[in-house]
């Protein structure tokens, strides 16, 4: 693959007890989908999460890029401020980290092959960790809601930025709740993106108090979506466009249409796994683009 080596192994161990849905298929999986998973992980300090068993054994977080990568995998130095469960890492512990960047489709073949189901990547990239190059609002369903809700509060949120002007894009999570994206890449800051995200939480919480709240505590989000703005912090992570998830089947963070949300928002529930998503791209192409091709500023 585009001129690298690479040892596979155990390529018939299942991961997902779910239609046994094996390694080799997620290293396939990434394989085919490198081509427009790349320009959306690319120059970020990616984190990995590795279930070596399948989905149903442990699993942890490696921030800290492995000694006995390729030496065509490179890695950037950035911030530490590690979770409690990171390998290697005791928590608090906030000493800089040299991360994976994967640039190219053998270096996402390369970390399937450590059964790292899922790549989660910040908001900026590590040249200028500074600057995110977007803006995330992280919907999370608090159960009975569903997706479903988390569809009618991104329509909510793309109003808001509509009347602003902003051009905005929504993926699944591949879990249970919606994210909706703002391109920048343009300067601006964590600081400023939090305090975007967090005013236009509020303003969510003030329209629909009994459906929306911004409140980090659980005990708050029964029957209501959670807007956690706090996801354009310099330190934290959303899971990857087009990344698989660890459950007992695969699915995956999958963009989608604004119709597409609508429809969700009605009652259709969205949710699609990794030969869905490869027949979308092939049909539709990378309906996350905008991510990287858009420039905008954030309203002062």
């Amino acid at each position: 693959m585009g001129g690298r080596t690479l040892s596979l192994t155990n390529l018939d161990k299942v991961l997902y007890p779910d239609g046994d849905f094996t390694k080799g298929e997620v290293v396939d999986y990434y394989h085919r989908i490198a081509p427009v998973m790349v320009r959306h992980i690319e120059g970020r300090c990616m984190t990995l999460r590795r279930w070596p068993d399948g989905v149903l054994g442990p699993s942890f977080f490696e921030k800290r890029c492995p000694s006995h990568r390729p030496a065509w995998v490179p890695v950037s130095v950035g911030p530490g401020n590690e979770r409690a469960g990171s390998r290697g890492r005791r928590k608090g512990d906030d000493s800089p980290i040299s991360y994976c960047r994967l640039e190219e489709p053998a270096a996402l073949v390369w970390t399937a092959n450590l059964a790292a189901l899922e790549l989660h990547a910040p908001m900026a990239k590590a040249a200028d960790l500074d600057s995110p190059t977007t803006l995330v609002f992280d919907l999370d369903p608090g159960a009975p809601a569903s997706i479903v809700e988390c569809c009618q509060r991104a329509l909510d949120i793309k109003d808001v930025l509509d009347a602003v002007g902003m051009v905005s894009s929504a993926k699944t999570s591949g879990s249970k709740g919606l994210q909706v994206y703002v391109p920048l890449n343009t300067p601006t800051t964590h600081q400023g993106c939090s305090d975007f995200a967090l005013g236009l939480g509020q303003l969510l919480v003030k329209q629909r108090p009994e459906a929306v709240t911004i409140t980090m505590a659980k005990a708050q989000r029964p029957g209501k979506v959670f807007v956690d703005w706090s996801q354009n912090a310099r330190h934290k992570t959303t899971i990857a466009p087009y990344s698989l998830r660890a459950l007992p089947a695969p699915t995956v963070s999958t963009p989608v249409t604004w119709d597409e949300v609508a429809d969700c928002a009605d009652g259709e529930f969205l949710s699609f796994g990794p030969g869905d998503v490869l027949g979308r791209v092939e049909d539709r192409g990378d309906l996350f683009s905008a991510i990287v091709d858009v420039q905008q500023e954030l309203p002062v």
